[in-house]
C-alpha cells in the first residue's frame, strides 16, 4: 500500500454516541495504528438536521456561542448558534431555541408555541457582522409560520385594533396588518440559506398543520384552526409584502417557518446535505485525496434519500475516488447504495450487545474497524 496515502474522513455523527468530529478522530486513530504515514483529512459532515451546526463549525474551525432566549412556550431556555471559521457566516439550528424536545409531551400545543427564540439567534448572528446565515429548520415545536422570528427581529404583527399578536399559530387568524417599519435592516445585506429537505406546501392536506401538527400535540380541531390561520397569514403576506409563499415547496417545513423565512428575510431553501458539502469545502478536499471514508449510526436503503454517506459518495464519484462507509447498524437492502457510489460498507459492532453499551463503545468500535480496514488494504 502507498504509505503516503491521503484519506478524506467525512462521516456524519453517530447519534447518541459521538459527534462527526469524534468519529473522524476515532477513524484516524485506527488508521494510524497500522500506518502513521497516511494523511487523514477531517471533514465532519451532517445532512442539514441535528448536528449540522456542530459539524460545520468543527469543519471550518469556527466557534459556538450560547444565549438565553425565549423558548417555544415563552419560558427562557439556553440555545446555541455558531460562527464559521470565515467569521462571515452564522449558523444555527432552529430546534436549539424552538425545538420539540424543549416541550414536555403533556404541554405540546402548537396553537401557542413560538419561534421567537429562533429570531433572537438570528439577531445574535447579526451582532457578529455576518454576511451569510445558514439555518437548519428540522425538529420544531411550532406552527406559527415564523411569526415569532418576525417579532424578534422588530416586525409587528397587528390585529384589527392595532394590538400586537401574542405567541403561537393560533393567533395568526387575527392578523390584520404587518408593520415592517422597525424590522432589522441589517438583514437586507445578508444572504440567508435554509436547510430544508421536505417539500410540503404551507397549507392543505400536505401542509404544515395536517402533516406535522399531530406530532406537535395538535388535535384535529387544532389542525383546522392552524391550517386556516396559516392560509390567512399567507394571504396577508401576499397582499402587504407582495410575496406568494402559499404553494412553494418547503414552505410548510417547521410549522411554516420555511414560508416565514422566504417572505421576511428572503431565505432560499436548499437540501441540507448540499449546504454542508458546500460550506465544509468537501469537494476541494476530495479532489486531491486517494480515497474517502464516510459513515453514520445507521445505514440502510433509506440512506439514498439525502443522507450524508450517499451525499459524500456522490462527490467522491465525480473524481473517481473509492468510498468506504462505516455504520453502527447495517440495515436491509443496502445493495442500492453500491449502485450509487459507495464501494464498501462495514458494520462496526463486535457482537450483539445492549444498546447502551454499543453507544458507549462507539469510538472504540470505529477505531478497531478502521484499523482492520487498513490491515486488509495492506495485504491486497
Amino acid at each position: 500500500m502507498n504509505k503516503d496515502l491521503v484519506i478524506v474522513l467525512a462521516p456524519d455523527s453517530f447519534k447518541e454516541s459521538m459527534t462527526a468530529k469524534e468519529a473522524c478522530e476515532a477513524m484516524e486513530r485506527g488508521i494510524k495504528k497500522v500506518n502513521d504515514k497516511i494523511t487523514c483529512i477531517h471533514v465532519p459532515m451532517a445532512d442539514g438536521g441535528e448536528g449540522t451546526m456542530q459539524s460545520l463549525v468543527d469543519a471550518t474551525e469556527g466557534n459556538i456561542y450560547s444565549l438565553m432566549v425565549v423558548g417555544p412556550l415563552g419560558n427562557e431556555v439556553e440555545a446555541q448558534y455558531g460562527i464559521l471559521g470565515d467569521n462571515e457566516t452564522g449558523i444555527m439550528e432552529m430546534a436549539s431555541a424552538s425545538g420539540i424536545h424543549l416541550v414536555p409531551a403533556e404541554k405540546r400545543n402548537p396553537l401557542i408555541t413560538t419561534t421567537y427564540g429562533t429570531g433572537q439567534l438570528i439577531r445574535a448572528c447579526l451582532e457578529h457582522g455576518v454576511k451569510r446565515l445558514l439555518i437548519g429548520i428540522g425538529g420544531s415545536a411550532t406552527n406559527d409560520g415564523g411569526a415569532g422570528v418576525v417579532q424578534a427581529l422588530g416586525g409587528r404583527l397587528l390585529d384589527c385594533d392595532g394590538k400586537e399578536l401574542s405567541y403561537g399559530g393560533g393567533e395568526l387568524g387575527k392578523l390584520a396588518r404587518i408593520d415592517m417599519t422597525c424590522f432589522d435592516t441589517r438583514l437586507k445585506d445578508v444572504i440567508v440559506e435554509v436547510a430544508c429537505d421536505v417539500t410540503n406546501p404551507l397549507c392543505g392536506e400536505r401542509g404544515a398543520s395536517n402533516v406535522f401538527g399531530p406530532q406537535k400535540g395538535a388535535t384535529p380541531e387544532m389542525i383546522k384552526v392552524l391550517d386556516e390561520s396559516l392560509k390567512h397569514y399567507a394571504c396577508l403576506i401576499k397582499e402587504q409584502l407582495g410575496k406568494d409563499v402559499l404553494e412553494v415547496p418547503g414552505a410548510g417545513a417547521a410549522g411554516g417557518l420555511g414560508a416565514g423565512l422566504m417572505a421576511f428575510v428572503n431565505g432560499s431553501l436548499k437540501k441540507g446535505i448540499e449546504m454542508v458539502i458546500e460550506y465544509s469545502g468537501l469537494e476541494e478536499k476530495v479532489k486531491n485525496a486517494d480515497m474517502v471514508w464516510t459513515g453514520e449510526g445507521s445505514i440502510d436503503f433509506q440512506t439514498q434519500y439525502g443522507k450524508t454517506p450517499l451525499g459524500v459518495a456522490m462527490v467522491a464519484k465525480k473524481y473517481n475516488k473509492p468510498v468506504i462507509a462505516l455504520a453502527g447498524r447495517v440495515g436491509e437492502d443496502i445493495d442500492v447504495l453500491y449502485e450509487k457510489g459507495i464501494d464498501s460498507i462495514f458494520g462496526i459492532m463486535k457482537g450483539v450487545t445492549p444498546l447502551e453499551e454499543a453507544l458507549a463503545r462507539g469510538r472504540e468500535n470505529i477505531e478497531k474497524t478502521a484499523e482492520n480496514i487498513i490491515r486488509l488494504i495492506n495485504v491486497i
